[in-house]
């Protein structure tokens, strides 16, 4: 199944799996391609995102991390796109389980070269998937319910999964707010908030369509994971 959020929540108050079809393409390739990005990259006009080719799906197949991220420590995931640079203050202290899996995914290079395929103006925008379908991820899955208070927030980073999977759920899909509010319940696992370059969303955000798919390619260059 594939993996998102349903804006549809915010009007109807309830989780639902998105039902649109592959030629929608909201989970378009990602993975494989030029980790230096410097062969398949152009820089377009000042201000505006380079120019990039879309990577070909990338079969992944990981094992669990064990658990080394302590409950409170301070990390930073550093995002390098396409369109420039924005900050993820990890919450290692409401979210160390689901921290832990993503830190370890960025550490092994995993989001190197995917996309954020899923561009959806007023709501979010999601990256993470290695294979382009909608039902990519990692290999394995770890479950860490969110606070029940938890509001999906603009700037919150949560997990995406499908409709199937339990509250809390989640593989390598990953998705940015950019609502004000997105309405939706708390059953997607938290990530940590946008701290430095959220002017590089909102460009990402721009790139979006009324079909949720992106206008040109917005590649994840390089994330790393910064202590203290």
């Amino acid at each position: 199944m594939q993996q998102g959020i349903d804006r549809r929540v915010t009007l109807f108050g309830a989780f639902a799996l998105l039902a649109l079809g592959a030629l929608a393409a909201l989970f378009a390739g990602c993975g494989g391609g030029d980790s230096s990005g410097e062969s398949t990259t152009t820089t377009a006009s000042a201000g505006a995102c380079k120019e990039v080719e879309a990577p070909g799906p990338k079969h992944v197949s990981l094992e669990a991390p064990a658990q080394t991220v302590k409950k409170g420590e301070k990390l930073t995931a550093v995002v390098q796109t396409s369109c420039g640079t924005f900050d993820i203050a990890l919450d290692s202290t409401r979210a160390p389980t689901t921290v832990n899996s993503f830190a370890y995914l960025v550490e092994e290079g995993f989001y190197d070269d995917l996309t954020f395929h899923r561009i959806a103006p007023g709501f979010v925008i999601q990256g993470g998937d290695p294979l382009g379908t909608g039902i990519g991820g990692p290999g394995y899955s770890v479950d860490e319910k969110p606070p029940a208070n938890l509001a999906y927030t603009r700037g919150t980073v949560a997990m995406a999964k499908s409709s199937a999977d339990p509250p809390g759920r989640s593989g390598s899909q990953f998705y940015v707010v950019t609502a004000a509010d997105a309405g939706l319940p708390p059953e997607y696992a938290l990530v940590g908030k946008v701290d430095k370059g959220y002017d590089v969303v909102t460009k990402i955000e721009k790139l979006g369509t009324p079909a949720e798919t992106p206008k040109q390619t917005v590649l994840i260059e390089k994330m790393t994971i910064e202590k203290g």
